[in-house]
């Protein structure tokens, strides 16, 4: 494969996903991580993507939502990993909001049947937890935003300023440390977790390493409003001086 054609291979591929890890891109094109990271540096330099912690992003800002199911595929191994961690936070008589990520709907897979409260925007998480005797589940309604399987939208937003939570579990389109914010792509995604941070006592973080660096289209909140992040890798030395000036704990597995 010539340079030119592996460029085109590689925006393609970053497009399709959303974003790809150096690992990935590297067995995809049949050449060397080291090849691969300067590949991405002239792709950046283009103009054609973005480089993030580990691997490049997209840079169409009009791609829709990627569909649950390809999500539930992508860094599925880093987000089971940061997702059981996640449950250790879990104690019984908690009231606990999960949002519309892959990450929490592996976290439903393997919640234990203990006295919970659980409010949620997923069809996913919902589905997951049906079969649980124990845990009470609170959908929010709303919306169908069909390729995310979850409910946002007004009635979605209003459902959730009915409630209070102990401790909110959020994943994101991007985390860019550096500003300070925390981003997603779909502007009706970002206002609703605008609210569920809102009615949170505890925000904690589920990020693999493919969405730091990333600024994506819609604020969410600042990184002051986070109290815990869950990754899946260590962050830079930066990224860590940074975060301890938010008072940020940062668990990695």
């Amino acid at each position: 494969m010539l340079a030119a054609e592996r460029y085109d291979r590689i925006v393609e591929l970053v497009n399709i996903k959303g974003s790809m890890r150096v690992s990935e891109l590297s067995e995809r094109c049949s050449v060397t991580e080291e090849t691969i990271r300067r590949d991405l540096d002239r792709l950046e330099q283009a103009g054609r993507l973005r480089r993030s912690h580990g691997g490049a992003v997209s840079v169409k800002e009009d791609q829709p939502e990627i569909p649950y199911r390809i999500r539930e595929t992508t860094h599925a191994l880093e987000k089971k990993r940061i997702a059981d961690a996640a449950l250790a936070f879990i104690a019984a008589g908690d009231r606990i909001l999960l949002d519309a990520s892959t990450t929490a709907g592996y976290m439903a897979a393997n919640m234990p049947d203990i006295p919970l409260t659980v409010l949620t925007n997923s069809i996913q998480v919902a589905t997951e937890l049906s079969s649980r005797d124990n845990i009470e589940v609170i959908s929010t309604g709303g919306q169908l935003a069909a390729r995310s399987l979850s409910f946002v939208g007004p009635l979605a937003e209003r459902s959730l300023e009915t409630y209070h939570v102990d401790k909110l579990f959020l994943s994101c389109k991007g985390v860019h440390v550096e500003s300070g914010v925390i981003s997603e792509s779909s502007e009706l995604q970002a206002r609703l977790k605008q609210k569920m941070v809102g009615i949170a006592d505890q925000v904690i973080l589920l990020a693999d390493a493919s969405k730091f660096g990333i600024r994506a289209f819609a604020r969410v909140t600042g990184l002051e409003a986070v109290h815990t992040i869950i990754t899946d890798q260590p962050l830079s030395e930066e990224q860590k001086s940074l975060c301890s000036a938010y008072h940020l704990e940062v668990h990695t597995v």
